[in-house]
């Protein structure tokens, strides 16, 4: 079975998500400057990333993201 990589866009909230895979427990780790990991509750792995404020920072300081890929992170071959 592949996994499934899911982008949900807020405007509203200014609000980027990202989440590997299905929804399952988990939490939100800061990780700085409105970036944040979401962690699986049980085994701890990183499924998935939480950005905040993206129009507001691109205006700001027009720049890219950049954030490390999980181990295990779906990724087409």
């Amino acid at each position: 079975m592949s996994q499934k990589m899911h982008i949900h866009w807020d405007s509203e909230a200014d609000h980027l998500e990202i989440r590997f895979d299905e929804p399952k427990p988990s939490y939100y780790e800061n990780v700085g400057e409105d970036v944040f990991e979401r962690r699986d509750e049980e085994t701890d792995k990183v499924i998935g990333y939480a950005f905040f404020n993206v129009q507001k920072r691109k205006k700001q300081i027009p720049q890219d993201i950049v954030v490390d890929i999980p181990t295990g992170a779906p990724v087409s071959s």
